[in-house]
């Protein structure tokens, strides 16, 4: 679940909403998506699951996500098996979800079905409760960016669906999203997708001691403009383990930040890629981001440790 950055409170006084309407890119046209369909009542945690700190307070407990050399953790230890094994989790619930995924099928459903995996791995549904989200994972449909609502919604053939899970247990969190197309989609779509991955991927190469964070957001904006699509500036990453949203900010757009990467620093990518317009407004909700040109946007996300010799994902499936 990523990051919204304080500049993004701006766009909220946009009023160009777009009408609800298909939009014909390619060989298919698909449904903007323009306020939240009904959402249902917020899902019963049982006793037994620890809740994050943020879960009975107003108080998210998070440091600033100002970043400098010296507010930038390592991890090591116990702290870092941790998280390790939230990440893990993640990952299961996230490959649990994307085997759901069908015509036809709400995301209310969806969101219904992750939450029981979470909570049978003995873990928290990190998003439950933050800031007052009512939902346990995040799914944005087509021109939905980031943060959208779980409701009644059916998938729809040609949709594509970020499925973004988090998860909270032994005291920290672990943090992931892929994209998945439903049914037949068109080429655009495909592509899209593609470039939100092959983005993660290059930005995951890069990382790794010594390595000015810059790269990151330098190497995916080269990848994206290349591919005549934009990156989402709004969103960012960040560092994760006992807050779920801590420093370093993950920019994934061109950038001069001079903190450098080490051994023990532990941060998501996600970059949120746009078929269009990088601009973006807030639905009634309070949540959801869309894209102000109706067109979509895909996203991928992994944790990442920096090692002695290079960079590893966290949240990789179980086999």
């Amino acid at each position: 679940m990523g990051f919204r950055i304080t500049m993004f409170a701006k766009l909220t006084s946009f009023h160009n909403y777009i009408k609800h309407s298909p939009q014909r890119c390619s060989t298919r046209a698909y449904q903007i998506i323009t306020e939240p369909a009904s959402v249902s009542a917020r899902l019963e945690i049982p006793t037994h699951i620890i809740q994050p700190p943020y879960v009975q307070s107003q108080d998210t407990f998070e440091p600033s996500m100002d970043t400098s050399q010296s507010n930038i953790s390592c991890v090591q230890g116990k702290l870092l098996e941790n998280i390790r094994t939230a990440s893990r989790v993640a990952a299961d619930a996230l490959k649990f979800a994307e085997s759901l995924v069908q015509i036809g099928l709400t995301t209310d459903s969806l969101d219904r079905a992750v939450h029981r995996f979470i909570v049978a791995a003995n873990a928290y549904p990190s998003p439950l409760g933050y800031h007052g989200f009512l939902k346990s994972i995040c799914t944005s449909i087509n021109n939905v960016i980031v943060h959208g609502i779980p409701d009644s919604r059916p998938l729809q053939e040609g949709d594509i669906v970020n499925i973004d899970v988090s998860v909270y247990m032994n005291g920290v969190h672990g943090d992931t999203s892929r994209t998945i197309p439903v049914g037949d989609v068109d080429q655009a779509a495909i592509d899209l997708i593609s470039a939100s991955e092959d983005a993660l991927d290059a930005a995951i190469a890069v990382c790794g001691p010594g390595t000015p964070y810059s790269a990151i957001g330098n190497t995916i904006h080269n990848l994206v403009e290349s591919r005549g699509l934009s990156v989402c500036p709004y969103f960012i990453g960040h560092g994760i383990g006992k807050h779920f949203h801590c420093p370093p900010a993950i920019l994934h757009y061109r950038n001069t930040e001079d903190y450098i990467m080490q051994p023990g620093h532990v941060f998501t990518i996600e970059p949120a890629i746009n078929e269009g317009t990088s601009e973006c407004r807030i639905l009634s909700d309070g949540w959801t981001a869309v894209t102000v040109d109706g067109k979509r946007s895909a996203q991928t996300e992994h944790v990442i440790l920096i090692t002695e010799t290079g960079a590893e994902v966290l949240t990789i499936h179980a086999q």
